[in-house]
């Protein structure tokens, strides 16, 4: 499968390739998108309509609620482009965050057992949970959270892991 470039965030060697890659499910958004841009239709609504009489309480209070909108927008946008999940051919590696970045990550070997979860509504809009357990330890060690097509990510790690342990070593 062929990918972009590789980011900044991870580095892999010349004999490991990108076997999946993904961000949340858009549905991880939450209400923060739809409500935000409701706030700044809303406030272009109210200045609108107050603009005719020039500057009034209305036209402030209309640019302040499309300020507000846009950023509480743009702030869950930002936050979902910026979470990354990553199944190369011997590691897993989970990056979060805007301004700061913190990266998770697994080699393959250390994997002791997966899971994947699917509520009704996660089934319905087509994503899912898929969590990792590494050895020596019985609590979840990375989750990738509402993974689109989770059954595709689950399949790749496992076809990964299969590989690791038939070989002993990350092909």
């Amino acid at each position: 499968m062929a990918f972009g470039s590789t980011p900044d965030w991870f580095h892999i060697s010349d004999d490991e390739n990108i076997v999946w890659e993904s961000r949340p499910h858009p549905i991880s958004m939450g209400t923060g998108l739809p409500i935000g841009v409701a706030l700044a239709l809303i406030g272009f609504l109210v200045a609108g309509w107050s603009g005719t009489d020039g500057i009034g309480i209305l036209t402030i209070v209309g640019v302040l609620l499309i300020a507000v909108g846009a950023v509480v927008a743009s702030v869950r946008y930002l936050v979902w482009t910026n979470t990354r999940y990553v199944i190369t051919s011997s590691e897993l590696y989970k990056k979060r965050g805007i301004i700061s970045r913190d990266v998770t990550q697994f080699r393959l070997e250390r994997v002791q057992n997966t899971s994947l979860r699917q509520s009704g509504i996660g089934r319905l809009l087509g994503y899912g949970d898929l969590t990792v357990y590494t050895a020596g330890s019985g609590d979840p060690e990375l989750t990738f959270e509402r993974v689109p097509k989770p059954e595709r990510a689950s399949s790749r790690l496992s076809d990964q892991l299969e590989d690791v342990a038939t070989d002993g070593t990350a092909i």
